[in-house]
């Protein structure tokens, strides 16, 4: 079962967090989990886990974002992709149910009525060990490289978000292992 935990200390995402057994150094975590913690992104162009981006000289940064870290052992990068886009769309329907409107492309949220800004940064990506996602939220966005919204600006509290969607996932992880295992196999 998936666990989870929102760290109390402000941290820097600078990629390296996006690694097998971070949450453990990290948090005490082991096994499948999701970790939130608030603070800035500055990702350089050598962390950059996309290939394109990185080629492109690109870099992620932001004055603060809500940040999600995920490990899931013994799942393949398409699995890992799949539940990324999940929970794109899962952070997009509780940033509607708050009243916020969004727009997902891909894998990344955007703020249509506030002239297309760009809400998230997400990556999936794999080691020889477990699928990994990291998810980021702008709650300030100073500092983006491209015009970008924050939750702040749209009046969300970042942190009651983060532990509120932390939940939201959870429940989710949850519900998917009930519905597999309620099911008999077929030929």
């Amino acid at each position: 079962m998936l666990k989870t935990l929102f760290l109390p200390t402000r941290l820097t995402y600078d990629g390296s967090q996006l690694a097998t057994h971070w949450p453990r150094r990290a948090a005490g975590l082991t096994g499948d989990c999701l970790v939130a913690f608030l603070g800035p992104a500055e990702v350089p162009t050598e962390n950059l886990v996309d290939l394109e981006d990185s080629l492109a000289g690109e870099r992620i940064i932001a004055r603060r974002m809500l940040h999600l870290i995920g490990v899931w052992f013994g799942r393949s990068l398409a699995e890992t992709v799949l539940r990324q886009r999940l929970y794109v769309f899962e952070t997009a329907e509780e940033l509607r149910r708050l009243g916020v409107e969004v727009a997902v492309e891909g894998d990344d949220l955007f703020t249509p009525n506030r002239d297309g800004r760009k809400l998230s940064v997400s990556i999936a990506t794999a080691s020889p060990l477990a699928g990994l996602i990291h998810l980021g939220l702008n709650d300030d966005p100073a500092g983006a490289p491209v015009p970008a919204a924050g939750l702040a600006g749209l009046g969300i509290d970042a942190e009651e978000f983060g532990r509120g969607l932390l939940e939201r996932l959870e429940r989710l992880e949850r519900g998917l292992a009930e519905a597999a295992a309620k099911v008999r196999a077929v030929e």
